[in-house]
Formats: structure tokens, C-alpha cells, sequence
């Protein structure tokens, strides 16, 4: 028995709403969730150079005098996700904390590695591990998803952070790094 063209109609209707409602879903949930207002960056230069230019966030640091949260996710990271989605769960929580900090969302994917990760400040583009030298993280480490880097509107560092699985797993943890607590 064959179903009528109306009620064919609606299904279609039916199923094509849900695939958009998913497909948005799917959209918000890679990367810093909007409710944190995120300036994202995705990289320049090209397959072999991903290169992320902070310029733009600094200047906006120093205008509004406030401290940049600078996040490196990987759209393919179950790490990243996590994070991402643990952000998403608790905003109610967490978004008011995070008014003094300007969100800088960083999107990268797991292919690039630390010698195809530049950042670029002014006129000055540098390699991962040269820029980890360069604000005096003493973990000069390889690359690891996702990274955090606090800093203050010169690109002072204000903390050194963890980085990778495990990262900000519960909302007093979140809280004590947008607090500087050491």
C-alpha cells in the first residue's frame, strides 16, 4: 500500500526540518559556543602554514582594556569537544566570568602539526615553538589540542596553563584559571 502525496509531503517536510535542526546543532557545537562571543581566527597561508594572526584580537585587547583567552581547538579533537561542549553545558555558569576576557577561538584541525603552526603579531610571524619561547612558557612542549593561553592587552602571559585531555573539567576548575589562581 502506498502512502498518499500529502502525507509523503509532510515527512519529507518533517525530516528535512530535523536535518537542519541537526546541521545547526552540528555547526554550534565546533568551537567556543556563541554564548561566549568568541573572535574566531581561522588560519591563513595555506595547506603547509596555518597561520593565526592575533593582531586583530590585541588591538581590540587594548582598546577595551580587557585580557585575551586565547583557545587552540582542532575541529577533528574528541579533546577539543569536550571542552567545547562541557563551555556549551555550563554558559549559564560561566559566561558572566568571562567578561573581562576577549574569547579568541583559534581553528585548527589535527593535521597541523607544531612546524605548520605560525602566530602572528604585527609584523611578526612565528613558528609554534618559537612563540612558546617567545612568551616565556617554560613548557616549551610539542603541540597538543586543545591549548589555552591567558594574557594580558600587551600579550603579557598572565599564567601557565594546562593543556590537552582532562583541561577544565568542572566549573570551579574554569573558574580558578579566569581567576589566575596558580
Amino acid at each position: 500500500m502506498m502512502a498518499s502525496p500529502r502525507l509523503g509531503r509532510l515527512l519529507a517536510r518533517v525530516f528535512c526540518a530535523a536535518l537542519l535542526t541537526l546541521l545547526g546543532a552540528a555547526t554550534h557545537a565546533l568551537g567556543i559556543p556563541p554564548a561566549y562571543e568568541p573572535l574566531v581566527v581561522e588560519p591563513g597561508g595555506g595547506p603547509e602554514r596555518a597561520e593565526f594572526d592575533l593582531g586583530p584580537a590585541l588591538a581590540r585587547a587594548q582598546r577595551e582594556n580587557k585580557r585575551l583567552y586565547v583557545y587552540l581547538g582542532a575541529s577533528d579533537c574528541p579533546y577539543c569537544r569536550r571542552y567545547e561542549n562541557f563551555l556549551g553545558k555550563h554558559a549559564g555558569e560561566l559566561v558572566s566570568h568571562f567578561k573581562p576576557w576577549i574569547v579568541v577561538d583559534l581553528r585548527s584541525t589535527l593535521s597541523t602539526t607544531a612546524n605548520k603552526l605560525f602566530i602572528r603579531v604585527g609584523n611578526k610571524s612565528l613558528p609554534y615553538l618559537e612563540f612558546q619561547r617567545s612568551i616565556g612558557d617554560e613548557r616549551t612542549r610539542m603541540l597538543v589540542y586543545p591549548s589555552v593561553w591567558l594574557f594580558d592587552p600587551q600579550l603579557k602571559p598572565l599564567m601557565q596553563m594546562p593543556a590537552g585531555t582532562g583541561t577544565f573539567e568542572t566549573v570551579e576548575e574554569q573558574l580558578e584559571i579566569l581567576q589566575l589562581v596558580q
